[in-house]
């Protein structure tokens, strides 16, 4: 070999932007690929998903059990607004991880992806719950209903749903008046999370193929800016899907208390996917106790962020003691919702705050993988808390009986059904890490000194 072609094999990657070619035993195809033959397991779940949603719906239109059609509606928007958050959950950290040039995230990131690539699927969940209550106004966003129109409150606050549009101009709410700005906001939110997902996600991929070491800084650019839009488009559907259910209510810091949780449940499902994948004998090498360390870390960091979210909300609406604020919790405080309420006091905070607060337990598989369900679990019980009290919120309404139950575990088990189904299709799909990230060494190398 001349000198000129020495120089031109050692230069090149940096002359056309490709990474040199680089083998490592961790990364050999039958190590970072699944069997093709799960995709006919995910499209099953996911069948199965659509006909729970289906049967669900049907009993609670038919007052099976004494559920009523608002209680099904509320089972429904608890389930996707459950999976919408863990998808947001996974986006944000793609954008952060792209953002710090985080290089032992090499290995994990594609798992994280994978997750993110269902947002706009989980953005169209949502819809159906937001079309039923604007055709049957009352089920569960209640300043929809003309009868709450005349409310003082919802009259200060309508410009915020209404704009252009305006309630009092209908002699107080005596017909049904389009959410124009809320719809509007609506659309919105959907057209940047599918943008920013297929942004990423597409880059990824592509320097899968291509070996373009640019991607990566293309992927930093948008996530510089990607990442303000995510939080505000985050925050505000937070305040429109979730907390404008009780109009009345009113919380400055409800947008970073739905984030938390997202936060949170999104890094345990992506430790579940990645034990499932290690207890399948593949990323041998790749992944390690050292990448489930930090994985066991995040989720302490925002199991920890969330409970102090949640007791600074609490408390101060406590302090001020305003009625249209404490309404809120004090409904929840009573019946079954209290007993839900301190569930998540315990299951929440508590159980993996002292569990994962050990080093020891971060690198433990078994537990790790206890652990991450458990969130998963705490998280929908969580948006359960939020949601369901709703149904029965007007003193009319009367309470849940027992029976009444079994329509939300048919419903919620069945969305989450649909979404683990198309999880699996999607990680059979292609390459379980992304193999021509330019920190790929640093990741394969990773070691915890903390």
């Amino acid at each position: 070999m001349s000198q000129s072609s020495g120089i031109n094999a050692g230069f090149g990657a940096i002359d056309d932007g490709r990474l040199p070619a680089r083998e490592y035993p961790q990364l050999r195809s039958d190590n970072i690929h699944l069997d093709g033959s799960k995709r006919g397991l995910g499209r099953g779940l996911m069948v199965a998903g659509a006909i729970g949603v289906a049967a669900g719906l049907t009993a609670a239109f038919f007052h099976v059990g004494g559920a009523t059609w608002a209680q099904g509606v509320a089972a429904y928007h608890i389930a996707t607004m459950s999976v919408l958050a863990i998808c947001l959950g996974a986006l944000f950290f793609v954008l952060v991880f792209q953002l710090l040039n985080a290089g032992w995230t090499g290995t994990v990131r594609r798992q994280f992806e994978n997750v993110m690539s269902f947002l706009p699927y989980a953005f169209l969940l949502i819809i159906p719950t937001l079309l039923v209550e604007m055709k049957a106004p009352g089920n569960l966003f209640r300043w929809m209903d003309p009868l709450t129109h005349s409310d003082i409150l919802l009259q200060e606050k309508a410009s915020f749903f209404f704009f252009p549009l305006s309630i009092e101009s209908h002699g107080g709410g005596h017909g049904f008046v389009f959410p124009a700005f809320f719809a509007i906001r609506a659309v919105l939110y959907g057209v940047v999370w599918t943008y920013l997902a297929r942004r990423m996600w597409n880059l990824s991929v592509e320097q899968d193929r291509t070996g373009d070491r640019w991607l990566t800084a293309k992927a930093r650019f948008t996530a510089a800016w990607g990442i303000l839009i995510f939080a505000l488009t985050t925050a505000f559907a937070a305040f429109d899907w979730l907390m404008s259910l009780d109009f009345r209510f009113f919380s400055t810091m409800w947008g970073i208390y739905f984030f938390a949780g997202a936060a949170f449940s999104s890094v345990a499902l992506v430790s579940l996917i990645l034990l499932r994948l290690k207890a399948a004998g593949k990323l041998v090498g790749a992944v390690t106790e050292e990448h489930f360390h930090d994985l066991g870390k995040l989720m302490f960091a925002f199991t920890v962020f969330w409970t102090y979210i949640a007791f600074s909300q609490y408390f101060l609406i406590w302090y001020a003691n305003i009625p249209e604020e404490t309404t809120f919790f004090i409904y929840r405080k009573q019946g079954i919702w209290n007993a839900v309420g301190i569930f998540l006091v315990f299951g929440h905070f508590v159980a993996p705050f002292l569990i994962l607060m050990s080093r020891i337990p971060k690198k433990n598989p078994k537990i790790m993988t206890v652990m991450a369900v458990w969130a998963v679990l705490v998280h929908v019980v969580d948006i359960f808390w939020l949601v369901r009290p709703m149904v029965y919120a007007s003193s009319e309404d009367g309470g849940p009986g027992p029976a009444s139950f079994i329509v939300d575990i048919i419903i919620i088990i069945a969305v989450l059904l649909g979404f683990a189904g198309y999880l699996i299709s999607k990680v059979s799909s292609g390459p379980l890490i992304a193999k021509n990230d330019p920190r790929m060494e640093e990741a394969l190398e990773h070691r915890n000194y903390v």
